[in-house]
């Protein structure tokens, strides 16, 4: 509405409505006169366009969209802490039990022992909420000193992994397919939402009488766009049991991950490296796959070429082969296979 209310069209319309006897050259008195005027209208001009656009849900954002979503009775989902398992030594190589709230560090991030698993091993819980605890592994350094450990290691695989505070699109995304689709006690769309609504979930295909009468499946995929992990579908079982009408048997599981593996031949611009290329194609491709997960029945072979093409690094490409062909890929979505596409092998000459 207010495209036109620039600074300079702001500007220009005031000078224009200045006798032209008088000096209107930038520098000049005049000139120096409106400028300031001209810029802060042109401030309020786009507050006002941002303001109109902030009651809306389709156009709201931070916290209005938070707000607006929260009357419909979607909350947005917080960030969560990541839960790995730490394992200990003493000097004879057995295992050591370390006492619960022991903090170790590592990769500037620290990890809280919270949970004892089996001896020397225990549940280890970030103090940093996000997915910046999922990626640290290795030795673990005590921060307080604790009398007999001589080892202490975190382990690469999550108990439950960490997630970020869910972004706008997915928050209003939840929000509208609430409003948007009627739900009663028990229908498909209330298993979606249940299930939406657990932190790290980034994605869910529900399924109903899969097994005989009164039996539904969830499928679920993380907000990697990954098979959930089994942190993820554990907690999604839990809360569903706390929902789910009387009668009902409910399956949860991840969904199965189907490697889109690439191969192809490039023109590089200047200035780039293979492995740069080889990252910026993987990085594409991957954004691409991600918007496509539990959306589309297909990996579209056209669109892996669009992905490579705009790339940086790549001037131009030919031999694409998209595992092994030269065609779409079909994504199975039933209650008996339902997958989603992660990238695989990347092979770029």
């Amino acid at each position: 509405m207010y495209e036109s209310k620039t600074f300079e069209n702001i500007l220009n319309s005031m000078l224009e409505r200045v006798p032209s006897t008088l000096d209107t050259r930038e520098g000049s008195i005049i000139y120096n006169a409106l400028a300031p005027a001209a810029y802060e209208l042109a401030q309020a001009y786009f507050l006002l366009d941002s303001f109109l656009k902030l009651p809306f849900i389709d156009t709201s954002e931070g916290e209005y969209l938070t707000r607006i979503c929260t009357q419909y009775g979607v909350s947005r989902k917080a960030a969560t802490a990541a839960v790995k398992t730490g394992t200990f030594k003493d000097g004879s190589q057995a295992a050591f039990n370390v006492p619960i709230g022991s903090r170790f560090g590592i990769d500037g991030i620290v990890y809280a022992a919270t949970k004892k698993i089996s001896d020397g091993a225990f549940e280890m819980t970030c103090e940093t909420v996000g997915t910046v605890g999922n990626a640290p592994a290795g030795d673990l350094l005590p921060i307080d000193n604790i009398a007999g450990l001589s080892a202490a290691t975190l382990s690469s695989s999550t108990i439950k992994p960490g997630t970020d505070e869910e972004d706008d699109d997915a928050l209003r995304q939840r929000a509208l397919t609430k409003m948007q689709n009627p739900v009663n006690s028990g229908s498909l769309n209330d298993y979606k939402l249940w299930a939406l609504s657990v932190p790290g979930v980034g994605g869910v295909k529900a399924f109903d009488i899969w097994n005989g009468s009164g039996t539904v499946k969830l499928v679920l995929i993380g907000t990697d766009k990954k098979a959930a992990g089994s942190g993820v579908v554990t907690a999604v079982a839990d809360y569903i049991e706390t929902v789910r009408p009387i009668g009902a048997t409910v399956t949860v599981e991840a969904a199965q991950n189907l490697p889109i593996n690439i191969s192809v031949s490039v023109t590089m611009a200047a200035g780039f490296t293979m492995q740069q290329v080889t990252t910026n194609i993987t990085a594409a491709v991957t954004e691409y796959l991600n918007s496509i997960a539990f959306v589309q029945s297909s990996v579209s072979y056209a669109r892996i070429g669009n992905a490579i093409l705009e790339a940086a690094g790549v001037v131009d490409y030919a031999n694409l082969l998209v595992n092994g062909g030269a065609s779409n890929i079909s994504l199975s979505s039933t209650a008996s296979s339902c997958q989603t596409p992660v990238i695989g092998t990347v092979n770029v000459t």
